[in-house]
C-alpha cells in the first residue's frame, strides 16, 4: 500500500495542473491536496468545481514567487511532495511580452527551490520535487532526426522555452548541490479538457462553433507529438512514486502529427459531432497566416526511458483523444465562452490579424 502523501500544486486550477488534481483526487482520495495558483489569464478557479468541498483540499490563491507564503504553505500544511507546474506556457504570448516568462518560470522556479530546501532539511521530509517541464527545451528537429531523448541537448528557440530551460537547469543544479529530491519530466504537447483557448486544439474547436476562421501558421506541415492530458498525469503518478530522485523522464504520447492534418481531423469531428456549426464544413474556414517568429518544425519525444525504467506508457490514441476533447468543448460552452474576453481578443487581434 502506497504511503499517503500531502501534495502542494503549484499551477493547479491551469489546465494540466487541475486536470492532475482531479486525476490525484480520485486515484488517492486519503491524501491531502493544496493547489497554488495565482489565477492570472489561464488559471480558472472554475475547473476544480467538486473538489473545494472535499474536507481533505485546500485552495490557496497566491505567486510562487512570494517567499513567504510558499515557506508558511510547506509548513503549516506539513507538505511532503511539491509537484510544479505554475509556468507562463504560451510561445506566443512569450514572443509578444517575455518578462512574465522570465519572471514566473525562473524567478519563481527559484523561490520554490529554496523554500522546499529549507522545509526538506529542518522537517527531514521524505519527499518529492517534481518539476514539470517541455520538450521544447530540446529545440526543433529536423523530419528525419531522431525523437528527443533525456540527453539531447538543450537548444530552446523561442523566450518560452528559454525559461523553462534556465528553470529545468536550476532544479537539476539543486540536486546535485543540496542532494534535494527532484525530478523534471519533459513532455510534448498536451490536449483535453480545460486547456485555454488561446492552444491550438481549443482554438479550433471554439472558432468552428463560432464560425471565425481556423488560423494555420505558415504552411501547416509543422509536426508535434501530441498527449492526452489524462496520460500525462498517469505519467506523473508513476514519476511521483517510483521514479528516482535527480533523474529526468520524457514523457510523450507517440502521435506525430501535422498541424493541418490535425486541424482537419478536427474539422471532420466538428462536421460529425456538432449539428449547429455556422459554417460546414468546417474545413471552409482554415486559413492560413504569417508563421510565427522562430517557429519550431518538429518536436518528437523518445519515451524509451520511463516505459523500461517505470513501465508507462500512453493509452490514448489521437483519434480517441481528440474526439473526447472536441465532445468536452461542444458540452461545456458555459466554460469557454466567458474567456473570450476583450484581452483575449485583443491578444488573438495581435497574434493571427496582420
Amino acid at each position: 500500500m502506497r504511503e499517503s502523501r500531502r501534495l502542494l500544486v503549484t499551477g493547479g486550477a491551469g489546465f494540466i495542473g487541475s486536470n492532475f488534481v482531479h486525476y490525484w483526487c480520485q486515484r488517492y482520495p486519503d491524501n491531502w491536496v493544496v493547489v497554488l495558483d495565482a489565477l492570472t489569464y489561464a488559471g480558472n478557479r472554475r475547473n476544480l468545481v467538486g473538489l473545494e468541498e472535499r474536507e481533505n483540499f485546500r485552495f490557496v490563491q497566491g505567486d510562487i514567487c512570494d517567499r513567504a507564503l510558499i515557506d508558511s504553505l510547506l509548513q503549516s500544511e506539513h507538505i511532503d511532495t511539491v509537484a510544479h507546474f505554475a509556468a507562463e506556457s504560451h510561445v506566443d504570448r512569450s514572443i509578444l511580452g517575455p518578462e512574465a516568462f522570465v519572471q514566473t518560470n525562473i524567478v519563481g522556479t527559484f523561490a520554490l527551490l529554496e523554500a522546499f530546501r529549507q522545509h526538506y532539511e529542518t522537517c527531514n521530509s521524505s519527499g518529492v520535487f517534481l518539476h514539470v517541464s517541455t520538450d521544447e527545451v530540446y529545440g526543433s528537429l529536423a523530419p528525419n532526426d531522431p525523437a528527443f531523448t533525456e540527453t539531447t541537448p538543450y537548444a530552446p528557440n523561442s523566450p518560452y522555452s528559454a525559461s523553462k530551460a534556465g528553470s529545468d537547469h536550476l532544479v537539476r543544479a539543486y540536486h546535485h548541490t543540496y542532494k534535494l529530491p527532484t525530478i523534471i519530466t519533459n513532455c510534448s504537447n498536451n490536449y483535453g479538457s480545460y486547456q485555454f483557448p488561446e492552444k491550438l486544439i481549443p482554438l479550433m474547436c471554439i472558432n468552428a462553433l463560432i464560425g471565425k476562421q481556423l488560423p494555420v501558421y505558415g504552411d501547416g506541415q509543422n509536426v508535434r507529438d501530441w498527449l492526452y492530458v489524462g496520460d500525462h498525469c498517469s505519467a506523473l503518478d508513476v514519476v511521483i512514486h517510483n521514479g528516482a530522485p535527480g533523474e529526468t523522464y520524457n514523457i510523450g504520447g507517440n502521435n506525430e502529427v501535422k498541424n493541418i492534418d490535425l486541424v482537419q481531423m478536427i474539422c471532420q469531428l466538428m462536421d460529425e459531432l456538432a449539428p449547429d456549426l455556422p459554417v460546414r464544413p468546417c474545413e471552409k474556414l482554415i486559413t492560413f497566416v504569417k508563421d510565427r517568429p522562430g517557429h519550431d518544425r518538429r518536436y518528437a519525444i523518445d519515451a524509451t526511458k520511463i516505459k523500461t525504467e517505470l513501465g508507462w506508457t500512453p493509452s490514448v490514441t489521437i483519434a480517441e483523444g481528440l474526439r473526447k476533447t472536441v465532445a468536452w468543448y461542444l458540452t461545456h460552452r458555459d466554460w469557454w465562452e466567458p474567456l473570450l474576453s476583450e484581452e483575449y481578443q485583443t491578444y488573438y487581434r495581435q497574434v493571427y490579424v496582420s
